[in-house]
């Protein structure tokens, strides 16, 4: 008999304004067990400053599952923190302080565009290796960590993982690579199909599908 799966709860953050797409591939194929190295491991809870619903940048209300004041890293797998124009504004600060509390807990914390804007005025990016949409675009907010800024799409520095909100799919690779989501050669094919448009990726997934059927 297989041993039984414990289910782990990725939390993403949701606000007014959460830019939907910057974390729908990351999302999407965590809640798909599809090619995962543990079908069944993983789901996807969002969390709110309140049990309000919020409205996304592409109009959909959502309502959250947990709020901030009932989240604890212990009980998390990682915390998604998608960009919204909220921060730009300065708002959201309780969200940069719950990743402070994971970070320094051990328990990863993945930021994509805006979130990556209140890290830095966070101070979380002051010693960490880091991407966003630009160094220039951090600036405005605090930011120290000027020199361990790496021009690239996604970028994993232990438990701290940062993506630039153009490209998703870079940031969505580097979060499933953080949990194992998948063996490193599915992901690889995963990444060739989703983020570099190879067909190829695609009749390699079909391979491991067929052979995981077998």
């Amino acid at each position: 008999m297989l041993p039984m799966t414990t289910t782990e709860t990725v939390h993403m953050a949701i606000y007014d304004t959460l830019a939907d797409w910057e974390v729908g591939h990351a999302t999407a194929h965590i809640n798909n067990g599809q090619w995962h190295r543990e079908p069944g491991r993983y789901r996807v809870a969002t969390v709110g400053a309140t049990r309000e619903p919020v409205t996304t940048m592409g109009g959909m209300r959502v309502v959250p599952d947990v709020t901030l004041d009932e989240l604890s890293p212990a009980d998390s797998a990682m915390l998604i923190l998608p960009g919204a124009d909220t921060w730009l504004a300065g708002g959201n600060g309780a969200f940069a302080k719950m990743a402070r509390r994971f970070l320094e807990a051990g328990t990863p914390v993945a930021a994509i565009c805006g979130a990556t804007a209140g890290l830095a005025a966070e101070g979380l990016l002051d010693d960490r290796a880091h991407t966003s949409n630009a160094p220039e675009f951090l600036q405005a907010f605090g930011y120290g960590g000027a020199e361990h800024y790496v021009a690239e799409p996604a970028v994993t520095d232990g438990d701290l993982i940062t993506g630039s909100g153009t490209t998703p799919v870079a940031f969505a690779v580097e979060v499933f690579a953080r949990l194992g989501l998948y063996e490193p050669s599915v992901l690889a094919s995963w990444a060739k199909l989703y983020r570099d448009n190879d067909p190829a990726g695609f009749y390699e997934l079909m391979a491991y599908a067929g052979a995981g059927a077998a």
